[in-house]
């Protein structure tokens, strides 16, 4: 039996007529919670906004002090990342399940290149005393409204951090599953929605990489 043949009943909840009326709910449902990540993040950069117009100096002196050199790099792993996610869609409408799961894994892999590259940095700024509430002894001045900055730095890029890595095991796991035929191109809204979910992470830190790498580099 073919991948396109697969039996698809066992797929389908209980509650859903046909799985295109299931598609388009698990869409729906996944579009409702991107608007609820847009609103907690969005708070986040409200926040970083109203604090760097009140410490410009600081918030300078702050970006000034992260890798600017791997944050260009997580940025664009993180886009290369989301092409192959929206290749490995197309892949899975067409039935092409091998090649999928191939594009997931590797979507899969640039997530965790992404958090390993993360992870340096911030060792490197625990090396250099750069964390509030842990080390916390930086140079220049004025150190103490700096002290915002990073606080919002450390928020704001472990929770996007938290994302990347619920994205990873979620595109893991769907990676084993295409590579076992379990999508085709009758079923595959798995795939789509955890699709949009990385999206959402990619456009997480386009807005991230500017307000946090760049701003203290734009003079």
């Amino acid at each position: 039996m073919s991948e396109a043949s697969t039996p698809l009943l066992a797929n389908r909840a209980i509650q859903f007529d046909d799985d295109a009326q299931q598609r388009e709910s698990s869409v729906l449902g996944m579009w409702v919670f991107i608007a609820t990540e847009v609103l907690f993040f969005g708070v986040l950069f409200v926040g970083y906004t109203v604090a760097r117009v009140q410490f410009p100096r600081a918030f300078a002196d702050g970006g000034a002090r992260t890798d600017l050199l791997l944050g260009s790099i997580e940025t664009g792993i993180l886009l290369i990342s989301s092409c192959l996610a929206a290749l490995a869609v197309r892949d899975v409408r067409f039935g092409a399940c091998r090649m999928a799961s191939w594009l997931l894994a590797g979507t899969a892999l640039l997530g965790v290149t992404f958090l390993v590259l993360h992870g340096i940095e911030y060792h490197a700024e625990y090396e250099e005393a750069l964390i509030p509430g842990m080390r916390y002894h930086p140079s220049g001045h004025p150190a103490r409204a700096m002290m915002i900055f990073f606080c919002l730095y450390y928020v704001i890029t472990g929770f996007h951090s938290l994302h990347v890595a619920i994205g990873v095991a979620l595109l893991s796991r769907l990676a084993w599953k295409a590579s076992r035929g379990a999508f085709s191109s009758d079923y595959f809204a798995p795939v789509e929605v955890t699709a949009l979910y990385w999206h959402l992470v990619d456009i997480v830190w386009i807005f991230v990489y500017p307000l946090v790498y760049l701003v203290g580099r734009s003079a």
